[in-house]
């Protein structure tokens, strides 16, 4: 269990309804996650503990399940409501503890994954898959799908409308009538700083430099590729700021401490451009869907 609460309000996501063979549903809730604030209020061990804690819940579930229905039910549904994906979900030290997960539950549970599908996917989805496929074997990628616009009709081609929610295109509720199922499904949230046990995430910096009172520095990258992502992350507590150089064809990084006109400060950084897939993942804008590789 995560130590901030006791609980796990603010881990979003939660089993809900079962899928048309009878296995448990599995919601990842991506928008309201806030990873950073995730880490600074336990340890990354305590997060992944919660996480194994929700893996062994679903082999329980399909445990019973099988019993239940007299037939082997053995892997789950996932679906993954990336809508609100934005920069904070691909933190660096966020998506290197997500690996992990990845990374274990495709070692201890190999077939515990019938399906993933992915709904409502912005236009970073591409950039973000690109830093988690690593992480991912090539069947754990075949079983993803990146549903278009019709999102709720193909749900319900595998899901019975009374076991999805209302949100999602079916007619299942809360017993209060909730559409959202929130006494099955956590929703997440910005996690309060009263809860935070750390001041700082350990980050293993590349570069580091001494910014003088009154002044920045600035660095330069070519960023080439159309959609490709300038990511950073710094140990100080500094204005950080962008813009490009049109002249050069270079994106600069400025780390400002001219507001400072009593001290230098010592920065350390990572700076990395991402360039976009090789094999551009688009999210579908139509009715069509798009199965990863």
């Amino acid at each position: 269990m995560l130590r901030y609460t006791g609980n796990t309000s603010y881990v979003s996501g939660g089993m809900c309804g079962y899928d048309r063979e009878g296995s448990p549903i599995w919601y990842d809730v991506i928008g309201p996650l806030d990873p950073k604030g995730l880490l600074l209020s336990a340890t990354k061990q305590d997060f992944m503990k919660t996480k194994i804690r929700h893996i062994e819940m679903l082999q329980w579930e399909c445990r019973r399940q099988s019993e239940k229905l007299g037939k082997n039910i053995e892997s789950t549904t996932l679906i993954y409501d990336c809508e609100g994906l934005g920069l904070k979900h691909i933190w660096k030290p966020a998506i290197e503890t997500y690996g992990e997960i990845l990374t274990m539950y495709e070692d201890n549970y190999p077939e515990g994954l019938k399906r993933l599908l992915l709904i409502k996917a912005p236009k970073m989805f591409p950039m973000a898959y690109n830093l988690i496929k690593h992480f991912l074997c090539e069947e754990t990628r075949r079983k993803i799908m990146v549903l278009g616009s019709n999102w709720q009709e193909v749900l319900r081609k595998y899901i019975d409308p009374d076991q999805l929610p209302v949100v999602y295109g079916g007619t299942l509720t809360d017993p209060d009538g909730d559409p959202r199922c929130r006494t099955m499904i956590n929703y997440g949230g910005t996690v309060p700083k009263s809860y935070y046990v750390q001041e700082s995430v350990r980050v293993q910096y590349d570069s580091s430099a001494t910014i003088s009172r009154g002044s920045s520095l600035q660095l330069e990258y070519d960023v080439t590729a159309p959609s490709s992502l300038l990511r950073y992350d710094s140990s100080c507590d500094i204005w950080l700021k962008t813009h490009r150089h049109a002249e050069r064809n270079k994106d600069v990084l400025c780390f400002d401490n001219s507001y400072s006109i009593l001290q230098s400060k010592k920065v350390s950084y990572n700076v990395e451009v991402i360039p976009p897939p090789e094999e551009q993942v688009q999210p579908p804008c139509s009715r069509g869907d798009v199965r990863l590789q």
